[in-house]
């Protein structure tokens, strides 16, 4: 089924998505929660790779080569969406295809997060260049290699189904529950989160038990 573009379904004017943001809550919503409403963002060794990737592609600009011109830090959006961020490169070919290029510093996970961030590019850049861009590409550092995702009609409810999530979770400024499972393991804002304690577990109902629900001595001098 193919998700009708919210461009041409009257929405009006919406509260704008990062398509960084889309691949946060791809991720985790609580990390994406954490990220844009208490501004809260912890570095590791991965992240920091990440930001030293994208200081290469992040200078606006673009290069000639061959039948190719390749735009940096490209400037897009989609009102009808209500999306709006950077592509960190897009290539324009000579045979009229678009294709946005995602550079990631750690392996590519095929079907993730990035794909989601990726295929939100790809619907935007349709919208500034009234034409089809059917594909987009995940560069990863690690594996030096691209790898070419098909924005097909289930990665365009993906995107829209997480933008929608996005901008509900702006709009509601309430923090999403932390899931407490593997993908802990590689997120650099786990202490921030502190998972493993908020997760629904007996220890975090025990102590919210003991710290709000009032004992006979808190009664007595009440």
């Amino acid at each position: 089924m193919t998700t009708p573009d919210p461009a041409q379904a009257g929405e009006g004017d919406l509260l704008q998505v990062s398509l960084s943001a889309l691949e946060h809550y791809a991720y985790c919503p609580r990390q994406c929660g954490l990220i844009l409403l208490e501004d809260a963002f912890t570095d590791d060794a991965a992240t920091i790779r990440g930001t030293h990737l994208h200081q290469r592609v992040d200078t606006p600009g673009n290069k000639g080569r061959g039948t190719v011109r390749t735009l940096h830090a490209l400037p897009v959006w989609h009102d009808g969406y209500g999306l709006t961020g950077i592509c960190d490169t897009v290539e324009l070919h000579n045979d009229g295809r678009i294709l946005p290029i995602e550079h990631k510093s750690g392996r590519y996970i095929a079907g993730g997060p990035a794909d989601t961030q990726a295929a939100a590019q790809a619907i935007c850049l349709e919208a500034m260049f009234h034409q089809p861009v059917p594909q987009a590409a995940i560069f990863s550092a690690t594996d030096r290699r691209r790898h070419l995702i098909t924005v097909d009609d289930a990665l365009r409810t993906r995107v829209h189904d997480t933008t929608h999530a996005v901008r509900t979770l702006l709009e509601q400024s309430h923090l999403p529950a932390p899931t407490a499972d593997t993908r802990c393991r590689r997120c650099s804002m786990a202490t921030d989160c502190m998972p493993k304690m908020l997760a629904g577990t007996r220890r975090y109902h025990q102590a919210l038990t003991t710290l709000y629900t009032p004992t006979d001595q808190q009664d007595n001098h009440a």
